[in-house]
């Protein structure tokens, strides 16, 4: 029998109440004026107990830009057969709109932006090479390209409280990206 160590449930819980009370502190004001007390507080646990899994509010939220990150990277290699599916990465947005919706209004949206985009430019890049295609323009400007474009139309989606559905968004950045002969971002 293979000896996995388990999280504990309680500690899980901890760390979903400390980061739930973050979100909504950090949907109520700026980041520089949240408090680790006011986390606590409202997670109904210590300060020390805040301290026990992350160093300070950086800290957490880098924690949680890290596991947004995690779970994209995790949707897109999900794909399988190479068929992407642009609708789950809105979906994800959609569902986790209050920490996205935070990020864009935010004065750290710069951080989580150049994450992001970081992100989107490197799967790309990884996608042209695999195309072995020959570029008239540079592969990395072209990932650039593409990253920012894609990053600007979610961020404008995000802001404007999600006017359009997940499919409707999907089909029209698949658009966009295919008949304007951009590198096919979903496939």
């Amino acid at each position: 029998m293979e000896n996995v160590a388990k999280t504990d449930r309680r500690i899980l819980r901890t760390k979903q109440a400390i980061k739930k009370s973050f979100l909504e502190l950090f949907t109520e004001k700026e980041f520089e004026q949240i408090t680790i007390n006011e986390i606590a507080d409202r997670a109904n646990v210590n300060r020390g107990t805040v301290y026990l899994h992350y160093s300070d509010k950086y800290d957490l939220l880098d924690k949680c830009i890290e596991e947004h990150i995690n779970e994209i990277i995790s949707l897109c290699k999900d794909r399988g057969s190479g068929q992407g599916n642009p609708q789950q990465v809105f979906d994800y947005f959609r569902e986790h709109f209050p920490f996205f919706s935070a990020m864009f209004s935010n004065e750290r949206v710069f951080l989580f932006r150049d994450q992001l985009l970081h992100f989107f430019s490197v799967n790309m890049m990884m996608k042209m090479e695999q195309a072995n295609d020959r570029p008239i323009i540079d592969q990395e400007i072209k990932a650039q390209f593409m990253a920012s474009a894609f990053i600007g139309i979610l961020e404008w989606w995000i802001r404007n409280r999600m006017p359009h559905s997940t499919l409707f968004m999907a089909d029209q950045v698949r658009n966009l990206f295919e008949n304007n002969q951009v590198y096919p971002m979903f496939r």
